[in-house]
């Protein structure tokens, strides 16, 4: 925290600009250029598209999260599970409970749909800028698809080694990029300065009102000006609040002037096909090839920070028992979150590289993003609308409640992208959602399942043969979710195997609603040699158990603990205990020393 209140405000904002402002500032390469395939490019419908931008911008990104959802942070984190972890504190009833526990399951999963379209559409989008190059104009577009996915190979293929080091270039060269924008964007509004009227939302309801139904749809074409703009909430805790809102005025503004600039060149050439480019290309024929390798760098870091923030929702997700144990490496001593997870990243790729194939052009590739976008935009303005009526602040939530009817007014208009590909969003978030949703029942299943044995039944039975028994010299370490009920395998253990330490240790991991926090402490002891520890853990906290156990002084000989034998007839719990046989065992999760592991097998019924 130190270091955040030390840091210059400029310095916090160059480092905003290139964690979180590359998704929604790598619009601009493909967001005109999509909404004009959907309608003709005339000087009235180019007003009033840059007025729906503007006001889009405005209302979606500036009040919707600058404003509205950066205020509802928890120890400065933020995201769709913080907005959870706010919310059901606040609630009474076990059905809203449950209600709110699946909206965040499906916010959750259209995230990472979105996530694996992010970085085809940036890259794909960027590359096709080779086709203005003189003598590059008949480049196959098979040959367009193998450069990017080159690209994504090698900007995956890194991930293992963590991106701390690149990201101190990060923030110039978006810095660099923002101003490239802007500038084009200045030169071209100086061609034709009327286009500065769109900011008047009269053009964007003039439009509206003339297209009828056409009109509605180039919604779901405009929408894609603020994709990336959920990263101002998700991303809040890497760098705190007010650096990323300071950085997002300067965003805004040349964004704004950017796609300003976009229209007033379409006015001047409405032949143009790839807007941005053709846009530079016009202006600076010179520096043309500089700018398509720095449109290029800024779709990697839009889509490595895209990458980033996957890796610490899953993360997120493990750590609050709602996705299934996977190996994580952590790549930096400093950044917390800075994690790698090896299955959703090759995961990832595969689903990049396939959804590039299939839609073979960034065009084409836009009929599927969207549609998550609005969903995840929807879901979360409900939240917000209901914390801040839940907490009395009447005007906060008529705000939100008006901006979430704008989400989802957008939502409904990029359900006509459904049987064009938008059909591959709802697939790519339906396998993430559909592992939450076995894993979670399977999980309260298996627990109902297995018969746990009463404290006081046990400590009778253990006390007993405490004294009477033989003892190993030693501490023995055994992982328990509490002390109330005691699970099978540690009764297995020391009344069917006869394995009894002169110490035994009951570790418990709890989740705990502060983001980052790792304590560890004793409580009561249960009886002679069995003491209790246990860890509270953040649920965005990574931690070393080994090392918390070495600080307390528990030095064990052995550690104990369990793993399941499902056996069950049932299709969904068939498909629970296979992820439970693929997914490392809480052991290998935690990385606790494999000299010293004992895993002891219980057969379960389901």
């Amino acid at each position: 925290m130190l270091e955040k209140q030390k840091e210059s405000p400029v310095n916090g904002i160059i480092k905003s600009l290139g964690l979180v402002f590359g998704d929604i500032g790598t619009s601009p390469i493909y967001t005109l250029t999509v909404i004009f395939l959907l309608t003709k490019p005339t000087q009235e419908n180019v007003m009033g598209v840059l007025s729906l931008i503007v006001w889009t911008l405005f209302i979606l990104v500036m009040v919707k999260y600058a404003w509205l959802a950066t205020s509802l942070g928890k120890k400065g984190e933020g995201g769709i599970i913080v907005l959870r972890e706010i919310l059901i504190p606040l609630l009474k009833s076990g059905r809203q409970m449950a209600l709110v526990t699946l909206l965040s399951f499906i916010g959750i999963s259209l995230f990472i749909g979105d996530g694996i379209i992010t970085p085809a559409i940036s890259i794909l989008s960027a590359v096709e800028g080779l086709l203005l190059i003189p003598g590059l104009e008949d480049t196959k577009q098979t040959s367009l698809i193998l450069i990017a996915a080159i690209i994504a190979i090698l900007l995956f293929a890194f991930q293992r080694k963590g991106s701390e080091k690149l990201a101190k270039a990060f923030g110039p060269l978006m810095l660099l990029w923002f101003l490239s924008l802007a500038g084009s964007g200045i030169v071209s509004i100086f061609h034709v300065p009327s286009v500065v009227k769109a900011i008047n939302p009269y053009y964007a309801f003039k439009f509206l009102m003339e297209n009828g139904i056409s009109g509605f749809f180039v919604l779901s074409g405009v929408i894609l000006c603020a994709t990336g703009g959920e990263a101002l909430y998700a991303d809040m805790g890497h760098l705190g609040r007010k650096p990323i809102v300071r950085a997002w005025y300067f965003v805004f503004a040349a964004l704004l002037l950017n796609y300003l600039g976009q229209g007033a060149y379409i006015i001047a050439h409405p032949e143009a096909k790839n807007i941005l480019f053709a846009m530079i290309f016009h202006q600076a024929q010179p520096l043309y090839i500089s700018f398509l390798i720095l449109s290029v760098i800024a779709t990697i870091i839009a889509s490595q920070a895209m990458i980033s923030g996957m890796f610490s929702i899953i993360y997120q997700g493990i750590t609050t028992h709602i996705m299934p144990l996977l190996k994580v490496d952590y790549t930096s001593a400093k950044l917390k979150s800075q994690v790698y997870i090896g299955f959703v990243n090759w995961f990832l790729l595969g689903a990049v590289l396939f959804i590039m194939y299939e839609f073979k052009e960034s065009h084409r590739l836009s009929a599927a993003y969207g549609l998550a976008v609005t969903g995840t935009m929807a879901l979360t303005g409900i939240m917000m609308a209901w914390i801040f009526s839940l907490k009395g602040k009447i005007p906060y939530a008529i705000i939100s409640f008006f901006v979430t009817i704008v989400a989802i007014i957008f939502l409904a208009s990029n359900t006509y992208k459904i049987p064009h590909g938008g059909y591959w969003s709802i697939i790519l978030a339906l396998i993430p959602l559909s592992v939450i949703m076995i894993y979670t029942s399977g999980q309260k299943r298996l627990y109902k399942t297995i018969e746990l044995m009463d404290i006081d039944v046990f400590l009778e039975k253990y006390n007993q043969a405490y004294k009477t028994m033989s003892k190993i010299k030693g501490t023995a370490i055994f992982f328990t979710r509490g002390t109330k009920t005691i699970p099978p395998y540690i009764v297995n253990t020391m009344f069917v195997n006869n394995i009894i330490y002169e110490d035994n240790v009951f570790v418990s991991i709890s989740t705990i609603d502060d983001p980052f926090e790792a304590i560890g402490f004793f409580k009561d002891d249960l009886a002679e040699g069995i003491s209790v520890f246990e860890i509270q853990l953040g649920y965005m906290e990574i931690i070393n158990v080994e090392e918390i156990l070495r600080q307390a002084e528990i030095d064990s000989k052995a550690i104990f603990y369990g793993l399941d034998d499902i056996a069950t007839g049932n299709f969904l719990w068939k498909i629970f205990a296979m992820i439970k046989d693929l997914t490392p065992s809480f052991a290998q999760f935690y990385k606790l020393p494999s000299h010293k592991l004992h895993g002891v097998i219980t057969r379960v019924e389901m």
